[in-house]
């Protein structure tokens, strides 16, 4: 049997991208509860690894300094809050593992340990968070900062939110809560113990209100692709998200992640790298492509402005729209914005080109019959680009249904995907060690600053 292939679902806690909510397939209930069941239940029946929502904390103001665009287009809004909507998820479904984006900018790690941890409970080990130090200055405009603190110090808090939070999770040994009726006794007191944790940015007192967690520490993810990001993902994730626009790059940053992990103590196979692709499937290759040509006719290129200045956090619309994609230097999200100089570099295209493909953008190439599809994950997994794919839907709930009908079968023909969920937490089912108390330690060594 080949390797396994992991899949996680992206979706967001809202309309999809800039177009998704266009498509003639697409429902327009994302307000309502009965969405997002519809999508748990699809993606539990496939047997997908994880459903991921991503969360940025504000209304895009990037593309002209306006949040009209972000309205106008449905460029990163409305954002429901992803907690509430993994709960909804929760009551439906029993394996598939439910992450949610939370800022490390934004959120104190008290805060963090106790949401994580209790719904960690509550799903019997299939929590999931993933890190972000925020990206967008209107971020930081709605917690009382006029911008993002620079990259660094951002990532330095984050080091210490990462420390806190998981020294949080260990306060309480495994064994504390005993619940012993007959004699009286709830929990050994000498098993749980306070953190006092002071840093330059956080401290906490500790020690959590919640037992330690089913999975020890919830899924840690995260998608860093700065230098800085990178080591910071290599030190803590368990699972990374990346987006390539090509196999050759994907291949590096694999390589890359795994040597960096193992530098920081770690062992690779216990970092499981997904990458991005957008699938667009049909009877034959040439349906498939016609498609994702009439999908990508909705996209207006100002919309497509939009979803990337809102990503890059950089005004576009400063720059001649008809010109070259000009040298930046700081970005909000790195990982997107490589994708994009690959992508000019490789095509020529204009700001305002690269604005509408940006908009429709399938990575990973993914489009075509179901068979050339999982040829497709096939070639990217036996690269060594991936251990699996993040499956973006165009629309939903649709094209995961599309997607759980047509590919997951072959994907099961070819003993490439599981049949059944091997474990029980979302960890078993990627094949990841549960953390000891005091992991935190090891992730936390050789830290910067």
């Amino acid at each position: 049997m080949s390797q396994q292939i992991h899949l996680a679902a992206f979706m967001n806690a809202g309309p999809m991208g800039t177009t998704g909510w266009r498509h003639k397939d697409a429902d327009p209930g994302f307000l309502g509860a009965n969405y997002y069941r519809r999508v748990a239940k699809v993606l539990e029946a496939a047997k997908f690894d994880l459903a991921f929502i991503p969360d940025a904390l504000s209304m895009p103001r990037s593309l002209g300094g306006s949040f009209r665009p972000a309205i106008e287009y449905g460029s990163g809004t409305p954002r429901l809050d992803p907690m509430t909507i993994l709960g909804v998820m929760a009551g439906v479904t029993e394996h598939l593992g439910l992450a949610a984006t939370l800022s490390t900018g934004y959120h104190e790690p008290y805060n963090l340990a106790r949401t994580l941890g209790t719904f960690d409970h509550v799903t019997e080990g299939r929590a999931g968070w993933n890190i972000v130090t925020s990206f967008q200055d209107a971020e930081a405009q709605n917690f009382g900062e006029p911008k993002l603190p620079p990259r660094d110090a951002r990532y330095a808090r984050a080091e210490e939110v990462l420390e806190a939070t998981t020294q949080l999770w260990d306060s309480w040994d495994d064994n504390a809560l005993i619940q012993d009726k007959d004699s009286g006794i709830f929990g050994h007191p000498d098993k749980v113990r306070s953190v006092d944790y002071k840093g330059q940015y956080v401290s906490t007192q500790g020690p959590l209100s919640v037992p330690r967690p089913p999975q020890g520490y919830p899924l840690l993810i995260q998608a860093g692709a700065s230098p800085r990001g990178r080591d910071f993902a290599a030190r803590w994730a368990d699972v990374i998200f990346s987006s390539n626009e090509s196999l050759e790059s994907a291949v590096a940053f694999r390589q890359d992640m795994r040597a960096r992990a193992a530098r920081f103590g770690r062992d690779p196979d216990q970092l499981k790298l997904l990458c991005a692709a957008t699938v667009v499937i049909g009877e034959t290759d040439a349906e498939a492509m016609a498609k994702h040509e009439a999908f990508a006719d909705l996209v207006h290129p100002l919309a497509g402005l939009s979803r990337l200045a809102y990503h890059v956090n950089v005004d576009l619309t400063k720059y001649d729209l008809d010109g070259p994609l000009p040298d930046i230097e700081e970005v909000g999200v790195q990982g997107h914005y490589e994708e994009v100089v690959e992508y000019a570099r490789r095509t020529n295209k204009t700001v305002r080109e690269i604005g509408r493909w940006y908009g429709a953008r399938t990575e990973g190439n993914m489009i075509g019959a179901p068979g050339t599809i999982v040829d497709e994950m096939e070639r990217w997994m036996a690269a060594g680009a991936a251990d699996g794919f993040m499956v973006q839907a165009t629309h939903l709930p649709a094209a995961f249904e599309d997607f759980a009908a047509h590919v997951v079968p072959e994907l099961q023909r070819r003993g490439l995907f599981r049949t059944e969920y091997e474990g029980r937490t979302t960890r078993e089912n990627l094949g990841l060690k549960r953390p000891a108390r005091d992991e935190w330690m090891n992730r936390a060594q050789k830290r910067e600053g």
